[in-house]
Parts: structure tokens; C-alpha cells; sequence
């Protein structure tokens, strides 16, 4: 991915998601940031890179000060 601009079904095939839950994340503003044009959603390249970078774990467990308990 350069630094373009993905639409959201171009977005979803590269991170091996179907559209609707690209859509879905953004509704809830869980997913990657992105910019509207018109009406149109486009996502900046970099800022995938960010969003999924903010995301790498080096394990599945959940941290102590996370649980509740």
C-alpha cells in the first residue's frame, strides 16, 4: 500500500475483511480513520498503517490491570 486513497471495498479485500464490517467499525468508530469526500469514504494508506500498527499484540492474553475482577 502506498499512500493512496482506498475505497471502502479496496480496504476491505487488503485487510481480508468483508465490506460491511469496515462499515461497521466505522459506525463505531472502532475502525481505521478516514476521510470523506462528498459522499464518499476513502481511507489514507498511512493511516491503515497506524491504525494496524496500534493493534499488533506479542500475545493473546489479557494484561492483569485489564481484568476485572
Amino acid at each position: 500500500m502506498a499512500n493512496e486513497l482506498l475505497n471502502t471495498d479496496a480496504l476491505a479485500a487488503e485487510l481480508g475483511l468483508a465490506p460491511i464490517t469496515l462499515r461497521k467499525l466505522r459506525m463505531r468508530g472502532d475502525g481505521p480513520p478516514f476521510v470523506k469526500v462528498g459522499r464518499s469514504v476513502r481511507y489514507r494508506a498511512d493511516d491503515v498503517r497506524a491504525w494496524l500498527s496500534a493493534r499488533t499484540h506479542n500475545r493473546t492474553a489479557v494484561p492483569a490491570e485489564a481484568e476485572v475482577g
